[in-house]
């Protein structure tokens, strides 16, 4: 007679929430909290960053992080903003948005989509448990830079794509989001490499380990990785941001997207930075009015009510 199997314990990402430690200006931190558990690999975690107290649920913010999809964690909106106090995460905490910043499959873990389905994850166990973290399941955007900010215009562009959506963590729930803010974002895989003069057979470039394969060995999967290739009018809000002199993603990816979601019907607004270079670079200046623009921008999208200090 074989022994009885092993009683396991529930999935990580079905585990009560953590208790709340304080943050900056009365925020609250959520950390290393599970949203999905697959099989044969660490669970994949996010942190969330909440307002000060409040009885009204409030809109979330789903911030992926960049650093060419084989690097990066989500302990940093970029290197512009190490040493920032309050974070960001905490500045958007403090006009009345959560974040939530998710870690996702790096290249070297996995290849495209997985990357994708674990960001849907993110979204759907948000709005799952969005009762129990006082967050609006109705108010949920996408931020993210560059590879971040690639995946965040895909969550825009994608949802109730099936082959696109995954079984990551729970299911059943939508992925959709209600607006999104990519900053100086890869759009276009198909045509990266001649933006970039770089060889496209080259198999060391970032997305041909995202893809598995140089993008001309695995082009229906390139052009399924591209944003360009999913824009329906039904996109919603973008807003996108990027420098001029980017020297590793050349503002004419967003250029181009912006140009498809114009021409779509969406509604997208694009500013382009004068001589500022990828992940903002050498320009404190323009570090700081992107993230004053990403949050009013947010702010009047997810509809967020006056703070007590704005109404004062």
């Amino acid at each position: 007679m074989p022994p009885p199997a092993f009683p396991l314990p529930p999935p990580a990402h079905e585990l009560p929430l953590p208790p709340a430690r304080p943050g900056a200006g009365g925020t609250r931190l959520l950390l290393g909290v599970p949203y999905a558990a697959i099989p044969g690999i660490r669970p994949l975690e996010l942190d969330v960053v909440l307002p000060p107290e409040t009885d009204q649920p409030v809109p979330v913010v789903v911030f992926l992080h960049g650093g060419g999809w084989r690097l990066g964690s989500r302990h940093a909106a970029g290197p512009a903003y190490r040493g920032v106090a309050p974070t960001p995460f905490e500045q958007l905490a403090q006009a009345g948005m959560a974040v939530a910043s998710v870690d996702y499959r790096l290249s070297g873990e996995a290849t495209f989509p997985a990357q994708l389905h674990d960001a849907k994850a993110a979204v759907r166990w948000l709005r799952a448990r969005a009762g129990e973290i006082g967050i609006d399941p109705e108010r949920i955007a996408a931020w993210g830079e560059s590879a971040g900010g690639h995946l965040a215009a895909l969550l825009g562009l994608t949802a109730g794509d099936a082959d696109l959506e995954g079984d990551v963590g729970l299911t059943g729930t939508s992925s959709e989001v209600s607006a999104v803010v990519a900053w100086y974002a890869p759009t276009d895989l198909v045509g990266f490499a001649a933006d970039v003069s770089a060889d496209p057979m080259d198999p060391g470039t970032r997305e041909a380990q995202l893809l598995g394969g140089p993008v001309p060995t695995v082009p229906d999967l390139a052009a399924q990785a591209s944003p360009l290739a999913h824009v329906p009018p039904t996109a919603p809000p973008f807003l996108l941001l990027h420098g001029e002199a980017d020297r590793f993603i050349p503002f004419v990816q967003s250029v181009r997207l912006h140009t498809a979601l114009v021409e779509a019907g969406a509604r997208a607004e694009l500013y382009l930075y004068e001589d500022v270079d990828h992940m903002w670079l050498g320009s404190p200046e323009a570090a700081e009015q992107a993230l004053d623009r990403t949050t009013d921008y947010l702010r009047r999208l997810l509809q967020v009510e006056p703070t007590k200090e704005e109404e004062r």
